[in-house]
């Protein structure tokens, strides 16, 4: 039974970096692009999905949890000022007390 960890494992963690890879917006895969990444992690199944975790995933900040191009697209849009987080902070709101 124990041996058929690592191959579970490994079969687990390429499943998990094909996903993950096709759920990815195409902007946002760094390094390759995302059909070149696909091809890595199905291809080389150990070396492919941890060079996808390591190179090709977007990176995330650390505060809200949203790639560096989901924020410069907000940014574009002008959407990058964050609503107030509650009654309290909404000056619309206080106006009406």
């Amino acid at each position: 039974m124990l041996r058929y960890l690592p191959v579970v494992l490994s079969l687990a963690l390429t499943i998990y970096c094909v996903v993950d890879a096709i759920q990815t917006p195409d902007p946002a895969v760094r390094n390759l692009p995302k059909i070149g990444w696909l091809l890595l992690i199905l291809l080389f199944p150990l070396v492919g999905p941890v060079a996808w975790l390591i190179a090709g995933r977007p990176q995330r900040s650390v505060g809200d949890g949203r790639t560096q191009q989901q924020r410069w697209d907000d940014h574009r849009r002008g959407r990058d000022q964050r609503p107030p987080r509650g009654p309290d902070d909404d000056p619309d709101f206080l106006k009406d007390l």
